[in-house]
């Protein structure tokens, strides 16, 4: 489902009609119909781009997110806003298609959660009228009363409700993690990590889809494959989640061969600090790997072609 809001009328004509009159046969008829009225456009066709949103980190951090939007760049012109649904870099990323004679702008979020700063990013961008309960803003933002309203631009912009867990390729991705780093899958034991969400609904939404993955790490024949989210920002229920995550660890390592792979953009985040002390070996989140660059492109198509812009790659899917 996408979202989407109409800021600039992209096309301006200018009619020019003939002042003189026809010729005429010497009878009165006329020698050759009037001319029809010249119709001549004065503006430029509109182009798409694609503004990619990412959490954000370090240098290598987002290293790997500037290699993974390459693909995007080879067909269009990408610009990428790192930070939480962050007003500055959204502005920035704006400004840089614009200057690239950008119209229309499929903003492509690249959160593991579809609901991840969804509200924030609509409000912004205005894609909506409705003021998040909370804004989410760090840095000199957090200080700033114009962080928090919404962007002036003349542009057309749509985004995407879902996340990189709705894809397919998440799957896949936990695969080639799992085989990097074992042998015998028949005696290994596969757990895949994520952040996880504070509202119980989001977080088992989350779960659903981490079990969509799992299934499919599944069918590659190991041993047992578990999922846990650590929300890790919420005290309380970080407690419990720590709990379970340290106790499949704890069990599993007495018979098989434990794999963690971290269901997060890049890095490892605090899973080594939670399993401190336990025997397992640590996989890569999903960067780097060619799927997720697979996917922005793929996200920004059916952006596209669902608001009437026109495919991006190939074609439109019916």
């Amino acid at each position: 489902m996408l979202t989407m809001v109409k800021r600039a009328s992209l096309l301006h004509v200018l009619v020019i009609v003939a002042c003189s009159p026809p010729a005429m046969h010497s009878n009165g008829q006329d020698l050759v119909p009037p001319e029809e009225p010249m119709i001549e456009s004065t503006s430029e066709p509109a182009r798409t781009g694609v503004l990619v949103m990412a959490h954000g980190a370090g240098p290598e951090w987002n290293g790997t997110v500037m290699e993974a939007v390459k693909p995007s760049m080879e067909i269009l012109p990408t610009a990428v806003a790192f930070g939480m649904a962050n007003p500055y870099t959204l502005r920035s990323g704006l400004d840089e298609l614009r200057e690239q004679g950008v119209t229309q702008v499929a903003v492509v979020r690249m959160f593991l959660s579809g609901e991840s700063f969804l509200d924030q990013t609509e409000y912004l961008l205005g894609l909506s009228e409705e003021r998040p309960q909370q804004f989410v803003l760090m840095g000199p933002a957090a200080s700033d009363p114009g962080a928090r309203i919404p962007l002036e631009h003349s542009m057309d912009i749509a985004t995407h409700e879902q996340g990189i867990l709705d894809s397919p390729y998440v799957g896949g991705i936990a695969v080639d993690r799992a085989a990097a780093l074992g042998s015998d899958p028949s005696r290994e034991a596969v757990l895949l990590i994520a952040h996880g969400m504070g509202d119980d609904g989001e977080n088992d939404r989350v779960l659903a889809l981490l079990h969509r993955a799992a299934d499919q790490v599944t069918r590659e024949g190991y041993a047992d494959v578990e999922v846990a989210t650590l929300r890790e920002d919420w005290e309380e229920k970080r407690i419990s989640a720590e709990a379970h995550i340290r106790g499949y660890v704890e069990n599993q390592a007495g018979t098989n061969r434990v794999l963690v792979i971290p269901m997060r953009l890049s890095g490892f985040g605090p899973y080594a600090d939670v399993l401190a002390g336990l025997e397992y070996h640590r996989g890569e989140g999903l960067l780097p790997h060619t799927d997720i660059g697979s996917w922005v492109v793929d996200t920004a198509n059916e952006i596209s072609c669902s608001t009437g812009w026109g495919p991006i790659k190939d074609t439109c899917r019916p």
